[in-house]
């Protein structure tokens, strides 16, 4: 363990805990080994993601795509985390195991926190110290199960050299796109603190290692948070200095990109990290009925959706981790009410905000009702974007909304706030489908017209029109789910050529 985590320790009694779950979830080895898969051997696959619902439910949908492929997988988090995941299909209960290991308390974390999205975004960085010191029990884990595989998230710097010596081979999942790790420079950099490049305006324009024609880079305001995340925070580490340990370790990087869409940046990737990097496809979501008279949210939710005109309706979702200040909400909420149009905005509290700053301006629910409505609780994303009635989506540019939102065809209106989300912006805005909310340089404020603009150009304006027939177009790429899942039965079968050990 690095110097900086031995003052960690997990109480006996969360040790004693974890050994119960490892002993429980430990796999026969001798047995699986017997078992024939295609003239072959049945794999152990553990996965470790990071503490973000953003991250687990892709390392879960991964987990599924294996286990149907006939082998068996461990899904390694915390015990609330584990809890809170959807429910797996029946026919892969049996392939897919979930241990829980406690997660430390520490000072700085809210009781209960376990996620991300239980935390303040100020206090993200000591719920990474407390997963860091979740090392010695997943490392017992992994004595103890003899996995072949093990697929984890930019995290746990210390895990790679862990699982050389066990001789599991590693993969490095990178739930972002390519742009983003395109973008810091190569492994060395990252974990040097991104070397001399820290200047902000290293990030307003692209690095130089990117030679092809783009006008992709950070805005202003976006920089700072760029080179905030190369500097040791609270837990001991830089986030960047994370990323570079696990990529420096692995055996081969794993994203969720396609050649389809921006391989040139997938080019840029490997020649600076110098590994294989191997694309899962965009994992687009299953498209489900959306038919559901049992529950009365949804039965509201597509009354009024029904009411509306075809393609009229803007779909507003900022995720769940987003925490918007007092005047951004504001400024939004008014842009809404200002654009005329009709809107449906999933308006569901992050765990980790603040009570008193996530309010709607007074008023103003009453002013938009009949033309907007405002969901508080519950938003099922995949159903509202997939009703007729939806003509575009006014998104944060998290990776999993925009390919949800590209899927069902609607153009966006782009309002990226952190990590990678404005370099997605920007990548979208050059595919001409969809526009960025015009901001303040300096500050990256905005304004209720500059909102109520973005909404009248996608969704009235005669421009509109050339962004909304990209966008359906790109859906055919995008939704196109043999393609997708081509790409993660070519990874299985790279997985499954594997030797016994490395």
């Amino acid at each position: 363990m690095h110097p900086h985590f031995l003052h960690i320790c997990i109480p006996c009694i969360y040790k004693y805990q974890c050994l119960l779950v490892i002993l429980h979830f430990t796999l026969d080895t001798d047995t699986m080994a017997s078992k024939a898969f295609n003239g072959g051997r049945q794999l152990h696959v553990v996965m470790f993601p990071w503490l973000a619902f953003g991250h687990m439910i892709p390392f879960l949908e991964l987990s599924k795509f294996i286990a149907g492929k006939g082998h068996k997988i461990t899904f390694i988090s915390t015990p609330r985390n584990i809890d809170r995941l959807p429910k797996l299909p029946p026919d892969l209960v049996s392939s897919i195991a979930f241990a829980k290991i406690p997660l430390p308390k520490l000072e700085g974390l809210p009781e209960n926190a376990e996620a991300t999205m239980d935390v303040l975004p100020e206090e993200v960085e000591h719920l990474k110290k407390a997963y860091d010191g979740m090392e010695d029990d997943l490392t017992q884990f992994l004595e103890n199960s003899d996995p072949d595989i093990i697929i984890y998230d930019f995290a746990p710097h210390w895990l790679p050299a862990i699982a050389t010596r066990l001789r599991i081979s590693r993969f490095f999942f990178c739930i972002f796109n390519a742009w983003f790790f395109a973008f810091l420079g190569n492994t060395k950099a990252m974990i040097n603190g991104l070397d001399d490049r820290t200047r902000l305006e290293n990030f307003l324009a692209p690095p130089e290692w990117v030679t092809f024609e783009t006008k992709v880079a950070y805005r202003l305001y976006e920089a700072d948070l760029i080179l905030c995340a190369a500097v040791t925070n609270a837990s001991g580490f830089s986030d960047f200095y994370r990323a570079g340990k696990v990529i420096a370790g692995c055996n081969a990087m794993i994203i969720r990109h396609c050649n389809e869409f921006e391989s040139k940046w997938l080019k840029v990737l490997e020649e600076l990290h110098q590994i294989e990097v191997i694309p899962l496809g965009l994992m687009p979501p299953h498209v489900q009925d959306t038919s559901d008279s049992s529950n009365e949210a949804w039965v509201s939710i597509t009354n009024w959706l029904c009411s509306q005109i075809k393609e009229s309706v803007v779909y507003v979702a900022l995720g769940s981790e987003v925490v918007l200040s007092r005047d951004q909400i504001s400024e939004l909420a008014h842009g809404l009410e200002l654009s005329g149009l009709p809107f449906l905005w999933a308006f569901r509290k992050p765990a980790g905000s603040r009570e008193a700053d996530f309010e709607l301006p007074d008023g103003f629910e009453g002013r938009i009702k009949g033309r907007g409505v405002v969901l508080k609780n519950w938003a099922p994303q995949l159903k509202i974007l997939g009703h007729e009635a939806v003509g575009a989506f006014l998104t944060h540019c998290g990776w999993s909304s925009i390919v949800e939102g590209l899927t069902f065809g609607h153009p966006l209106i782009m309002l990226p706030f952190v990590i990678d989300q404005g370099l997605n912006a920007r990548v979208l805005a050059e595919r001409q489908v969809g526009v960025e909310i015009p901001r303040n340089e300096q500050d990256g404020s905005y304004t209720r017209n500059a909102v109520a603009q973005s909404l009248r150009r996608v969704m009235v304006e005669v421009e509109g029109q050339k962004l909304r027939d990209t966008a359906k177009a790109m859906s055919i790429l995008f939704g196109d789910r043999e393609l997708h899942d081509r790409y993660l039965h070519n990874f299985v079968e790279y997985l499954e050529k594997l030797e016994d050990k490395p």
